[in-house]
């Protein structure tokens, strides 16, 4: 099942924030490759990491063929995902492999790869409240001015 857009708000937010910029395949392919991931890096700079989210080993290989700096497969089952991230290991061994959909502390063992660089769990940002740090200004409360006289 392919992720909605949007569905990811704090996980992308967080990503920003850290310097990490995400596109994701399915929205990319209105566009070329090597154009979205270019267009990209000039809007985030040269210090950013480009991450380019893939549902096949294909896309991944288009995706680390373009520049991009870190391939999530999305949505891959453990044997498939070692076999994927083995290839794109071997065909680009500076590429950043991340696995991610699926994932739960109770399957992680199963995700465990030498080909892996990242596994992300939804779970730990999915279920986390929203903290609100607004500041609310009221209407300042009149206090009387008591003078004592000696």
């Amino acid at each position: 099942m392919r992720s909605r857009p949007g569905c990811c708000a704090k996980r992308r937010a967080a990503c920003w924030r850290a310097g990490l910029s995400s596109l994701q395949s399915s929205l990319t392919w209105s566009k070329n490759m090597r154009e979205a991931v270019k267009d990209a890096r000039s809007v985030c700079g040269f210090s950013s990491k480009i991450e380019v989210e893939c549902g096949s080993r294909e896309e991944g290989s288009e995706a680390a063929t373009a520049g991009a700096d870190i391939v999530m497969l999305d949505n891959f089952k453990p044997q498939e995902l070692h076999a994927a991230a083995q290839l794109l290991k071997e065909e680009f061994p500076s590429v950043l492999i991340e696995a991610s959909g699926g994932v739960t502390p109770d399957s992680l063992p199963q995700y465990l790869s030498p080909h892996v660089d990242i596994i992300s769990l939804g779970c730990i940002t999915q279920g986390c409240p929203v903290v609100d740090f607004s500041l609310k200004v009221q209407k300042p409360v009149a206090f009387p001015i008591i003078f004592q006289s000696q």
